[in-house]
């Protein structure tokens, strides 16, 4: 082969491998841009111009709990309640021996009197929640029983206000207390008449008087469930139709709701057994509804009273006292020589009802086990008239009473 074909094939050569080299090239390019989360994920960098960042594999969980959603539509309207108290009312003005001397002719001896305590303290604490926009807060009465102390509201975003005591009940652990503000969050109340056993629920409140907000989630373990509640001073009283719950409910989470999966209030919780575990009671949110829509009429708590001391009856206790009827409302004496079985000048007296009566319906519905006396007269209003089903002395009658308003004894 001369110089001549020598050159000519290489030139033949370097044409047929750049024409080669193309076209790999762009198949490269083609199968790569088909391929690229391939390549990305096997190199572990961006390719083809985009901007190089190292790869990452992202595995996004987005946690849709109703309950954490629930948490965070209750919160804003759940409020803590500050107790203080001028530590001069809380100490004995004498000290304790002051009237204790030495007494001797010419002689006369006193003990001296330490120094009286001076400014306030908070000596307590419980929870509430804001049921109007206005201000208008419910809580436990005995969370606010105390007219010398004073009381701050103390708001989820931190934001403080002086509360005043709008109404307090003594027939339920019920109070509405009133703070100057305007636009605020409120709470949905629900029927608590709906509620099933088993139904998930969910208890908001200010935990030991210290720990704000704290949320506690568990299930309704009972219904209609009749308890002796007292409180740090000694007094109690008897709570009906109570809701039982196993979410953890503790000092300092007096006044605060119980809510359902869809955020309305359901109950108000109360009280705590100290005999067992995760044993929490509620009041029904039904039974608060006419205690704020009473305030919110008259500015006070507003009830029709009959003036009996009552128990109520049931299958197991009329066969153990050999009853003939195993329901209604057994009139009864208390356990002191002023708690009356009838009081005297109520409308009970009036009407001629006596100890040991069973009173058996009210208006033609019966008293029994989840319809109590008191949550059927609280249906009327001071000055109706209504017609009783009694059981006196082994023979019914019916006895026509006018209620009166009960007077709270503040």
């Amino acid at each position: 082969m001369n110089k001549k074909d020598t050159i000519k094939l290489i030139a033949i050569s370097l044409i047929v491998s750049i024409i080669f080299g193309a076209v790999a090239g762009a198949a490269s390019f083609w199968l790569i841009s088909q391929n690229q989360n391939y390549f990305k994920a096997w190199f572990g960098k961006e390719i083809l111009g985009q901007k190089k960042t190292e790869f990452k594999k992202v595995v996004q969980v987005e946690e849709e709990s109703q309950t954490v959603k629930v948490v965070k539509k209750v919160q804003p309207a759940v409020v803590s309640i500050i107790v203080t108290k001028d530590l001069s009312k809380i100490y004995s003005n004498t000290w304790p021996f002051d009237n204790f001397f030495f007494d001797f002719p010419g002689f006369e001896f006193h003990f001296p009197q330490p120094e009286r305590p001076q400014g306030k303290k908070e000596i307590g604490g419980g929870t509430g929640f804001i049921i109007s926009p206005d201000g208008m807060i419910l809580t436990n009465r005995h969370v606010v029983d105390d007219e010398e102390a004073e009381y701050t509201v103390l708001m989820n975003d931190g934001t403080k206000y002086n509360a005043k005591v709008l109404a307090r009940d003594q027939i339920l652990d019920l109070a509405v207390i009133k703070i100057e503000a305007k636009n605020l969050p409120t709470l949905e109340l629900g029927d608590s008449d709906k509620i099933e056993i088993g139904q998930t629920v969910i208890a908001i409140g200010n935990a030991l008087g210290e720990f704000r907000n704290t949320v506690t989630k568990g299930v309704i373990s009972g219904i209609g469930r009749t308890i002796t509640a007292g409180d740090s001073r000694g007094r109690s009283e008897m709570i009906e139709s109570a809701i039982q719950t196993d979410a953890a409910i503790n000092p300092g989470n007096s006044g605060g709701p119980l809510v359902n999966l869809a955020g309305q209030v359901i109950g108000i919780n109360t009280a705590i057994s100290s005999q067992g575990q995760l044993l929490g009671f509620a009041i029904p949110i039904n039974e608060a509804k006419r205690v704020i829509n009473s305030v919110e009429k008259y500015g006070k708590i507003v009830r029709p009273f009959l003036g009996v001391r009552y128990i109520l009856n049931n299958p197991e206790f009329a066969k153990k006292n050999q009853l003939k009827v195993d329901y209604g409302a057994i009139i009864v004496r208390g356990e002191t020589v002023k708690d009356f079985a009838v009081i005297p000048g109520s409308p009970a007296d009036k009407a001629g009802l006596q100890e040991n009566d069973i009173i058996l319906e009210v208006n033609g519905t019966k008293i029994e086990r989840g319809n109590s006396l008191a949550k059927l007269l609280s249906k009327y209003a001071p000055g109706d008239e209504v017609t009783l089903k009694v059981l006196s002395k082994g023979k019914e009658k019916e006895v026509k009473v006018k209620l009166e308003e009960f007077k709270n004894e503040e």
